[in-house]
């Protein structure tokens, strides 16, 4: 009796000891109002994800969250991705909310994914009346996380021609939003074949500068 005894907590402490640990975060996709389709790209967040925590040895949970700006857990998230083509409203309390979030810490990446320019600008305004974005040099960290774009944002899907380009929001020197523009990152990340036009190696650049993004976020000061 005593030597089952024994073999079953053997096999108990064997079976905690091999046990995953628990995620220590998770990130979460912006849900927006207006009418736009902030739910865009299923697979991106999961697939960007599951990279971080092979390359980055993150442990972020599998699942992304998703999150509403006037939602009081919007400020337990540390990276927060938002895309869409379409419409893009923010309340004046969605507002105050999302410029609490970021000044306290939060960083957010919007993705237009072709179509979002023309709402989010606006929308951002009303967070950082006082800022504007601005292009990133090359140079900025951003861009020389664990992995290096001496050139900048990768170009993922084809247009109108426009070169990609990264702009942020610089709130007293320190990045808080990165918009990435003419580039479709998020489409990028996504599962290979989603998009026929998509080669691996545009798969692979795409959670490459994601993977920048969230190490980023995770330590910058």
């Amino acid at each position: 009796m005593r030597a089952t005894f024994l073999l079953l907590v053997t096999f108990l402490l064997a079976l905690t000891a091999a046990a995953p640990p628990a995620p220590s975060f998770r990130i979460a996709k912006l849900h927006y109002g207006g009418g736009g389709d902030w739910y865009a790209n299923k697979t991106s967040l999961p697939n960007l994800i599951q990279f971080c925590n092979q390359t980055l040895k993150t442990n972020i949970a599998p699942d992304e969250a998703t999150v509403e700006l006037d939602a009081p857990e919007l400020l337990t998230y540390p990276f927060i991705h938002m895309t869409g083509h379409g419409n893009v409203t923010f309340t004046a309390a969605e507002a105050r909310n999302l410029r609490r979030y970021l000044i306290g810490g939060g960083f957010l990446h919007i993705d237009d994914n072709y179509g979002l320019d023309k709402f989010i600008r606006p929308e951002m305004k009303k967070v950082f009346p006082e800022l504007e974005f601005v292009e990133l040099p090359f140079g900025h960290p951003v861009y020389h996380q664990k992995f290096d774009f001496p050139r900048g944002l990768p170009k993922v899907h084809e247009h109108d021609g426009k070169r990609a380009q990264g702009f942020g929001l610089l709130y007293k020197g320190r990045l808080v939003c990165f918009y990435s523009y003419e580039c479709d990152l998020g489409n990028g990340w996504e599962d290979l074949g989603t998009y026929p036009e998509d080669t691996p190696a545009n798969h692979d650049a795409a959670l490459r500068m994601g993977a920048n993004l969230v190490a980023y976020a995770l330590t910058q000061d």
